[in-house]
Parts: structure tokens; C-alpha cells; sequence
């Protein structure tokens, strides 16, 4: 088994592609060893990499955020993890945290009324936000809608870093502003 990896424009987060699937569907976000090891067993093994502080798991790709240790030191145990998880078979979430994702999808807001604008807002960062944030390890989900601002959740490479605010700011706020209208701002949640 050969894994690629890739840097992402945050210096503290590296993306690892093993060559197979990790989420069929959605997206996984651990930002500790406690909350990783009810829901995911790869998670899990991931925290135990000293100087782990996130596991983001995309549909083909696992983005590990650290702190401390240079990647040449973390590397080689991090790499290792993922392939023994991945050659001894076991999934990579428990089927009790299967839907990760969902747990944030239920705290949306907007107001009556908005739900065409707030479709319109769901396609655009569907087809046209997430498969570029997907690209650099980290993805960028709906979270709501309220006199004019759209609300973002950053996850994986997105979450903390550098040029997140630009991208935020110039690329998705220009981005919805261009398709709506009535959008204004863009804010991170």
C-alpha cells in the first residue's frame, strides 16, 4: 500500500491519500483523542501519534492536524497507522459515529422565508466551494443564514488556517455575493 501526501496551505496540516475510500459519505472531524474513540477506531490510533491535535477524514483522503513536532518526525508513524488500519480490514468509523456529519448539520438557522436563498446557497457550496476546499485537506459547510451574513463551519486544513480569512472573505463571500444578492458577508462559526 503506497500513501501520497500532500501539503495544504496550513502549515500546521498535513493531507495523506491511501489510494482507497475513507468516508464513502461525508465528512468525519476529531479535534481530541476522547471524541475520536467513540465514533472512529482510525481516529483513535491517529491520537496516539504524539503531537496529534485533528483527524478530518474526507471521502479519499485523511488530513492530520499537529502541533509541535516537525512533519519529518510524525510522518513515518502517522503513515504507518493509516496503512496497518487499512490492511487489517476494520472500518474506519464505528457504526454508532457513522454519520458524523450530521450532528452539525442539525444546528442550522435562517429565518422563514429564506429557505430559496438558503438552497441556492447549499448548491453553490456544494458544486463549486467544496470540492476546491476538498482539494487542500479540509472542507467548509453550511451553518446558517441571518441579515445577510452566511455562516460557515471550516473543518480539516480550513480550520485555523492562515489564509483562511481569505479565502472566506474574497473567494466564497465574492463567490455567493455574485449568485445572491442579498448575501453581504461571509463569517467562520
Amino acid at each position: 500500500m503506497f500513501i501520497q501526501t500532500e501539503a495544504t496551505p496550513n502549515p500546521a496540516t498535513l493531507k495523506f491519500l491511501p489510494g482507497k475510500v475513507v468516508m464513502e459519505q461525508g465528512t468525519a472531524e476529531f479535534r481530541s483523542a476522547m471524541e475520536a474513540a467513540a465514533a472512529s477506531p482510525l481516529a483513535a490510533r491517529l491520537f496516539d501519534v504524539p503531537g496529534v491535535t485533528g483527524v478530518f477524514f474526507g471521502y479519499d483522503f485523511v488530513t492530520i492536524t499537529k502541533d509541535g513536532p516537525e512533519w519529518q518526525h510524525l510522518k513515518p508513524a502517522i503513515l504507518g497507522t493509516i496503512m496497518e488500519h487499512f490492511m487489517s480490514g476494520a472500518p474506519v468509523m464505528a457504526s454508532a459515529g457513522a454519520n458524523h456529519e450530521q450532528a452539525d448539520e442539525d444546528g442550522e438557522f435562517f429565518e422563514a422565508g429564506d429557505e430559496t436563498i438558503v438552497a441556492t446557497i447549499k448548491e453553490l457550496l456544494e458544486t463549486r466551494v467544496r470540492p476546491a476546499v476538498a482539494q487542500d485537506g479540509g472542507d467548509i459547510t453550511f451553518k446558517g443564514f441571518r441579515d445577510g451574513t452566511v455562516f460557515l463551519n471550516m473543518k480539516g486544513a480550513c480550520s485555523g488556517c492562515p489564509s483562511s480569512t481569505a479565502t472566506l472573505k474574497h473567494g466564497v463571500q465574492n463567490l455567493l455575493h455574485h449568485f445572491i444578492p442579498e448575501v453581504q458577508a461571509v463569517e467562520a462559526v
